[in-house]
């Protein structure tokens, strides 16, 4: 297993190197100088050129990322040119919202999704089966930008029960300790301000929640039916016992495999594809932080933002991989 973990672990190297080259080429053919952007359409040329010289954006572009490759192995996530802060001070602010989100967004896709498969699977051709696998559908359909806008309107605007933007009560902010709300609250014994932040959690989450949740209900739909028509669940159902515990304990045991690799890459996703939630519900999260550091030509931020993000979704896969063997004793990393 340690092996294992320490194979894994050499691979993410190149992975990591050539996503960062990518990356790197990617933002810079994006239009616009950051000079250009930080100093304003007003700015002389001769001011434009003494920035970019500044910033290290006149040398050729391969200078420029042994440059970057460089402050990474040291420690140095650069810069930012917007807030002249360095990223590495100030992204964990923006990731641990982000994380905070996307695990209350997964629990709820999980725990829904889940079940639904398997009540689908257990009761196939049924109404609940029909009703699911098409609520699943419209889910993995719908675009979330209008979904999260009609949460809005509906429980925000009509029914005025839940906030719609932000994280926190502006009058009575968190005490920020890990970045992670819910569990500074506990941390500083603020529990008076848990029921705020898991409103503020619920409309986002529901809307992020929506698509992991429809295809972990199909999967996990498909996964089920395959496993219900084996051998041993027919012995089992023989034996006397009641199909509650032939379908949660033998038989989800036998199919959450595939459901566990569809649930990492969607916790993978939902990482890095939280920006239109983020933006329309106003929540400081590392999509909108990466966005807007697009707008403003920001490479530090834009190329720290992404690495951190891929870093972390390659770390849940590899979890994923370590639990096959812990759910399934047959499956062995030697």
């Amino acid at each position: 297993m340690l092996h294992y973990i320490g194979r894994r672990l050499l691979q993410l190297i190149p992975v990591l190197l050539g996503m960062t080259f990518v990356v790197f080429m990617i933002i810079r053919a994006i239009p616009g100088d950051p000079a250009q952007v930080i100093l304003g359409q007003q700015a002389t040329k001769e001011a434009i050129e003494s920035l970019r010289a500044k910033l290290g954006l006149d040398n050729p572009w391969y200078v420029q990322y042994f440059d970057y490759l460089k402050g990474l192995f040291t420690g140095d996530l650069g810069e930012s040119l917007r807030t002249k802060v360095p990223v590495q001070d100030e992204i964990w602010q923006y990731l641990s919202a982000t994380l905070e989100l996307s695990l209350f967004a997964i629990i709820i896709a999980v725990i829904i999704g889940v079940n639904a498969g398997i009540i689908s699977a257990w009761f196939q051709n049924s109404w609940f089966d029909y009703t699911a696998m098409i609520l699943a559908l419209v889910g993995v359909s719908m675009p979330i930008f209008w979904l999260g806008l009609m949460l809005q309107w509906v429980f925000g605007i009509q029914l005025d029960i839940l906030p719609t933007t932000g994280r926190e009560e502006v009058r009575d902010p968190v005490q920020a300790v890990t970045g992670l709300y819910v569990i500074d609250i506990f941390m500083t014994g603020r529990l008076d301000q848990l029921g705020t932040v898991l409103k503020h959690l619920v409309l986002p989450g529901i809307a992020l929640a929506t698509i992991p949740m429809a295809i972990i209900a199909r999967m996990t739909r498909s996964s089920m039916l395959e496993v219900m028509r084996s051998d041993y669940v027919r012995t089992a159902r023989a034996k006397g016992q009641k199909m509650f515990w032939v379908v949660y304990k033998h038989a989800l045991k036998n199919a959450i495999i595939p459901v566990l690799t569809v649930i990492g890459l969607q916790m993978g996703l939902l990482l890095g594809g939280a920006i239109l939630t983020e933006t329309i519900f106003g929540w400081p999260g590392i999509g909108r932080y990466i966005y807007e550091a697009i707008n403003f030509r920001d490479y530090p931020v834009i190329q720290s933002g992404i690495l951190v993000v891929a870093f972390i979704f390659v770390m849940i896969n590899l979890l994923i991989d370590l639990l096959y063997s812990l759910i399934d004793p047959r499956i062995k990393y030697d």
